[in-house]
């Protein structure tokens, strides 16, 4: 499910008075003053994480649960579990040499849960089908024409079930995408929506709708919600993107939305950052600030908050040179919705053993907030694949496994 793309710039000046306006009438918890920034210093490899994910993947005790996935991404529950949520998901048998069968038995998605202890313990999928095989957590559809439907978990959050209520929820969002010709290989963007799972059995209890562009929007420019949300305040800021460098290899550009905490599944509460307000019409929604620097990034890229000081993380997708890296690189801002500073440089992620002679790509860099160790660094997770062999990544199961980082992160002025 990866997407190359690069984030756009817009007019620093004008956002700054307009942010500057709205932090005397926001009540949303966003804070556009000035603050220290933030940046990462340093980084090494969290082999534990890393590990974790191997061990639970080559368990053979069972052969219908996970064995490797990307568009991973966590939140954490309030018994200390934690949900990993997983896209395009291999089940199946490990074989001898970490390999699996040519053509495994898979679904759209699924999800993990870890104890507490830090130990993965369970797959969660949907009912099995005819066949008797696991079908998607989150089920797929069609359309008026039979083409299938899927849904991609992207972030979720713990939230009450309503404003106000005693009782939790877990609640996903979901970017809904359909089969289209090339270049659109991973799925034509659709709709964004939200799940509901129930606490504590985490039970799929519905899929609403949030926000579907107009069936005649370019699908480059359609802007799919929840690559990442942050809690702040009142408020849950879900973060964005459209997907034009699929199709023509030009800028994506990043966009911030946000719902009341404990409104994320009703769409009438939803406000959209039109650059210098926020509005319940999301076709007005402007994209983020990225100054006069060509920041480069995909489409699933993480925010986190620290402080008074917000990061964002993502791929390096190229600058005006349209040269690509594989380093993931930091833009903070002061506020939510920007306006946003850097880039600076974060890491390199290593590839797995083998991973440069498969051609393998690291992608969709994720921030896991609630496993940092209290010293001010942040556990980063990102995926890996083989686009140019698909089948490489079933003679060696680690080309489509997360791997994970440590990131020492310091003010934004310092070296480093």
């Amino acid at each position: 499910m990866r997407r190359r793309t690069a984030i756009g710039s817009g007019a620093v000046v004008l956002l700054v008075l307009a942010l500057a306006a709205w932090a005397l009438t926001d009540s949303g918890g966003g804070r556009a003053e000035s603050c220290g920034g933030l940046k990462p210093t340093g980084w090494q490899p969290d082999d534990t994480m890393t590990q974790e994910f191997a061990r639970y993947g080559n368990d053979n005790t069972r052969t219908d649960d996970w064995t490797g996935g990307d568009g991973t991404r966590s939140v954490r529950l309030p018994d200390g579990r934690t949900l990993w949520l997983s896209a395009d998901t291999f089940l199946d048998r490990i074989h001898p040499g970490g390999q699996r069968v040519p053509h495994p038995s898979w679904v759209r998605n699924s999800a993990l849960v870890m104890a507490p202890d830090g130990r993965l313990d369970r797959t969660l999928t949907g009912a099995p089908g005819s066949d008797g095989r696991p079908s998607a957590l989150f089920p797929g559809t069609v359309d008026g024409s039979g083409k299938e439907l899927w849904r991609w978990p992207v972030q979720a959050t713990v939230e009450p079930r309503s404003p106000g209520s005693a009782e939790q929820v877990v609640r996903v969002l979901l970017w809904q995408r359909e089969s289209g010709p090339p270049p659109w290989v991973f799925g034509v963007p659709r709709a964004t929506e939200v799940a509901t799972l129930s606490l504590p059995d985490l039970r799929l209890e519905g899929i609403a709708p949030l926000y579907q562009p107009d069936a005649g929007t370019d699908p480059a420019q359609r802007v799919l919600y929840g690559t990442s949300a942050v809690r702040d305040g009142g408020w849950t800021y879900a973060y964005g993107a459209d997907e034009r460098g699929v199709q023509d290899g030009g800028p994506s550009r990043a966009y911030v939305a946000r719902a009341p905490h404990g409104s994320l599944a009703d769409a009438s509460a939803w406000r959209y950052w039109n650059g210098s307000d926020w509005t319940a019409d999301p076709a007005a929604a402007a994209p983020l600030d990225f100054g006069e620097q060509h920041g480069s990034a995909t489409n699933t890229y993480t925010v986190v908050r620290r402080g008074d000081s917000w990061l964002l993380l993502t791929m390096d997708a190229g600058g005006p040179d349209g040269k690509a890296s594989q380093n993931v690189v930091s833009f903070w801002a002061c506020a939510p919705n920007g306006p946003w500073h850097g880039p600076d440089t974060a890491s390199e992620p290593p590839l797995p053993p083998g991973g440069k002679e498969a051609d393998a790509t690291a992608y969709n860099p994720q921030g896991h907030a609630e496993f940092s160790a209290g010293n001010g660094d942040l556990l980063l997770g990102y995926d890996v694949n083989v686009l140019s062999d698909p089948g490489a990544i079933h003679r060696n199961v680690d080309l489509y496994r997360p791997r994970f980082l440590r990131l020492a992160l310091g003010p934004a002025d310092s070296g480093g």
